[in-house]
């Protein structure tokens, strides 16, 4: 097949350019050896010329005019799909995540909230803020508004260990991390949950709640953090579409080149 790869803007991989194309590029590679003709270039190149006779698309493109383009393709297959791309937007989230009845934080607690810009992914720090009581969140709130962000969420912040994990739907790829291990941070806002306690939790419950998710909206490909609490319940507080995989990069990759075949 001719199959074409495209890396998201730099916007969109803050602190982690050079990872996000790793884990394409060895997607790449495995594809090529496997007889495949495969081109990569980056989101702001793409024009309707390059996709000419492409029959797959592995995308992990962002900006408005790369998901509206690819939409609009006949024939070809498009992973992860622009429609789940656009739904792993935080606002849209909440709500599929509670029509399957997926775990969540709550929307109230006594140890803080947390402001998330609810539009689009995380594109700098301050797209995700911390606040210890309603008056620093009220502040919070203020400052995103006044940047012109008006769509967020909302969500107590939830005691226990955070956990990073990475799945390939419908291929039995699931790993799952703990931060605090490896000290690898985009933000460090890890920091707030303490070092991993290392908590016993139903790992497959949780990758069953996480491919539910990833197969109702359309992206095979995710990443997600959750929080496992002291007597073993976790919530899912983010879901995103194609991470760098990083800490599993071959792995994935070697996964990832099986849904040619699904």
């Amino acid at each position: 097949m001719k199959v074409l790869m495209i890396q998201r803007a730099p916007c969109f991989s803050p602190n982690a350019v050079e990872k996000d194309k790793a884990i394409l590029e060895a997607v790449a590679c495995r594809l090529r050896l496997r007889g495949h003709e495969v081109a990569m270039l980056s989101e702001q190149e793409l024009v309707p010329a390059l996709l000419e006779g492409v029959q797959m698309v592995f995308t992990m493109g962002r900006q408005t005019a790369t998901l509206r383009l690819l939409k609009s393709l006949q024939g070809v297959r498009v992973v992860n799909s622009p429609e789940g791309i656009e739904a792993c937007a935080r606002i849209r989230l909440k709500g599929v995540m509670e029509t399957l009845g997926i775990p969540q934080p709550p929307e109230e607690g006594n140890d803080g909230y947390w402001l998330k810009r609810g539009d689009a992914a995380a594109q700098q720090e301050d797209d995700v803020v911390y606040a210890a009581d309603k008056s620093q969140l009220a502040a919070a709130i203020r400052e995103m508004e006044r940047r012109g962000i008006s769509d967020y969420t909302v969500s107590a912040h939830v005691k226990g260990d955070l956990v990073k994990c990475y799945g390939v739907a419908g291929t039995g790829f699931f790993r799952y991390y703990y931060p605090t291990d490896d000290g690898i941070s985009k933000f460090g806002h890890e920091a707030l949950n303490g070092v991993a306690c290392h908590y016993p939790f139903d790992a497959e419950a949780m990758r069953r709640d996480m491919e539910r998710l990833a197969t109702a909206i359309g992206v095979p490909v995710y990443g997600g953090d959750c929080i496992v609490r002291e007597n073993g319940s976790y919530c899912i507080i983010d879901f995103n579409d194609w991470p760098s995989f990083s800490r599993c990069l071959e792995e994935a990759a070697e996964a990832i080149v099986q849904i040619i075949k699904n």
